[in-house]
């Protein structure tokens, strides 16, 4: 074992046992299994923590983990829940993940992705090369954005992978919707021991009905009262600015307005949520402003009649710390000129 993944092992062993001797480790709350996923026969829920709807981004196949190489992830959104559990001792990796499949499989899910790091099935060859079998490659990608440090020892999820690692992902698809399972299993030394970390991601509808359709009226109105007007109905896959197709009656709707009103010139802004960086975001939301014009331009509206802006993260009309607060910050405003 390297030095590094040595030190590793001792700090969060070290953190265990401090953990425990002073009564400090984070509850787990009891009963908190997943009904489609379960447990490992006499695992230990460790840390669990839940959001009603999130996007997320799953490993869905090998990748090249060399010259800062990262895996094309499966993006989803959903109720996102986390599971992290410390195997029991004396059980391999390979047999809990063998569990782990019979199961979600009996239960109507099929696999989609299975890797070890021991046979290098986690990453792409490299060419002239033999295959890499390292395990924090994976925890790296793995852990990346970062999880929260729900685990007794409260270390990064990326430091229990000390000797390897295997990965599952699944799917159940049902007219409830689809549920997506992704199980890492981490292997350390026994001093530390196994621990699996499940994720859970349940593809249903958000509560919708929230944020208001606006017709050519209301726009009007509104813009006549308060001289702005944000719209939602306008809409693009995470961090693009392509337009998707149900955006169309939102776009219809502000090309009436400026036929019926052909004095009327407006400022088109664009509008992110707070996560990524402000020049990206700030790029962004102009590009998105961009695409909307383009799109009215393309309906028929003279071009002189409108404006770009992009706003980025700097002007939010509701929180950024949960995600029906930055549904309402990712918007499209309409400012009279």
């Amino acid at each position: 074992m390297s030095p590094h993944v040595v030190t590793r092992a001792r700090r969060l062993a070290a953190s265990v046992l401090l953990a425990a001797l002073c009564g400090s480790a984070p509850a787990a709350e009891p009963g908190k299994d997943h009904p489609l996923v379960g447990r490992y026969e006499g695992a230990v829920l460790e840390g669990y923590k839940a959001a009603a709807y999130d996007e997320v981004g799953l490993i869905q196949g090998p990748f090249q983990n060399w010259g800062g190489g990262k895996p094309e992830l499966l993006k989803l959104e959903g109720k996102v829940s986390l599971y992290y559990y410390q195997l029991p001792a004396g059980r391999s990796t390979l047999e809990v993940l063998r569990n782990y499949e019979g199961s979600l499989k009996a239960k109507g899910f099929e696999v989609l992705f299975s890797c070890a790091t021991a046979n290098g099935s986690c990453y792409q060859p490299r060419p002239g090369s033999g295959d890499t079998t390292t395990p924090y490659d994976f925890a790296l990608a793995f852990d990346d954005p970062e999880w929260p440090r729900l685990g007794r020892s409260g270390d990064y999820v990326r430091n229990y992978f000390g000797v390897g690692a295997r990965y599952l992902l699944a799917r159940k698809t049902s007219d409830s919707g689809t549920v997506h399972a992704s199980i890492a299993l981490a292997e350390h030394n026994p001093e530390v021991g196994n621990h699996a970390f499940v994720r859970v991601v349940e593809s249903k509808p958000m509560e919708t009905g929230r944020i208001v359709f606006l017709d050519a009226g209301a726009m009007q109105k509104v813009l006549a009262e308060q001289g702005r007007v944000n719209l939602y109905g306008l809409y693009f896959d995470t961090d693009k600015d392509a337009l998707r197709a149900e955006s169309q009656p939102t776009l219809d709707e502000m090309a009436k307005l400026l036929r019926a009103s052909p004095q009327l010139r407006l400022q088109v802004v664009g509008h992110t949520d707070a996560q990524g960086n402000e020049a990206h975001n700030k790029d962004l939301s102009q590009r998105r402003s961009v695409a909307v014009i383009a799109a009215l331009v393309k309906a028929g509206i003279d071009p002189r009649r409108l404006s770009t802006r992009g706003a980025g993260a700097a002007e939010p009309v509701a929180p950024n710390d949960s995600e029906a607060g930055r549904a309402k910050n990712r918007r499209v405003e309409l400012v009279r000129l």
